[in-house]
């Protein structure tokens, strides 16, 4: 069984490495961030107005994090999410903790190229999602997002195709 956590920033190249794992792997993956935005339609809001909501309201995180670790308990998954990584940790669930990383002009870029916008608003926007997210894990769970201690692999996409990042996290998982 094999089960694979990928947490990251927004625009760190995530989705497509979970992706690409999916079918090289012919395992499941399940993408947190689609969860959140199923949840903040659902409430009418857009995602800024939600991570605001989320903030005074603990319960919805929660509920988000409890369907994740079910997920997590059943294995033979690719949990992608800013939390995954973390939920395994804290739950002492087996997994390969994997982060993606890198610069903020790099994440604004593929956002941009992704959703379109400016490289300028597209910064603002990660920046604020980020707050809101730090704020949030630390309050709820005392988790500082910027700690990468937990993880068994740390990758910066900055300068490694996705291909190639996903060699590395195959490498670690045939050790």
């Amino acid at each position: 069984m094999v089960t694979i956590t990928i947490s990251g920033t927004p625009g760190s190249g995530k989705s497509t490495v979970a992706e690409i794992l999916e079918k090289k792997l012919g395992i499941k993956r399940i993408y947190s961030g689609m969860i959140f935005r199923e949840t903040a339609d659902k409430y009418k809001m857009s995602l800024e107005e939600f991570g605001k909501y989320c903030e005074k309201n603990s319960d919805v995180d929660k509920e988000l994090d409890n369907r994740q670790l079910e997920i997590l308990r059943k294995g033979d998954v690719i949990l992608e999410g800013r939390l995954a990584g973390w939920l395994a940790y804290l739950n002492k669930i087996p997994a390969l903790k994997v982060i993606i990383v890198t610069d903020i002009e790099t994440r604004a870029k593929r956002i941009v190229n992704r959703e379109a916008g400016s490289v300028e608003k597209r910064k603002k926007e990660i920046i604020k999602r980020e707050k809101s997210e730090i704020l949030r894990y630390k309050k709820y769970y005392n988790i500082d997002l910027k700690d990468t201690s937990i993880y068994d692999v740390v990758i910066d996409s900055g300068n490694k195709t996705p291909e190639q990042i996903v060699d590395i996290i195959l490498e670690k998982l045939e050790r």
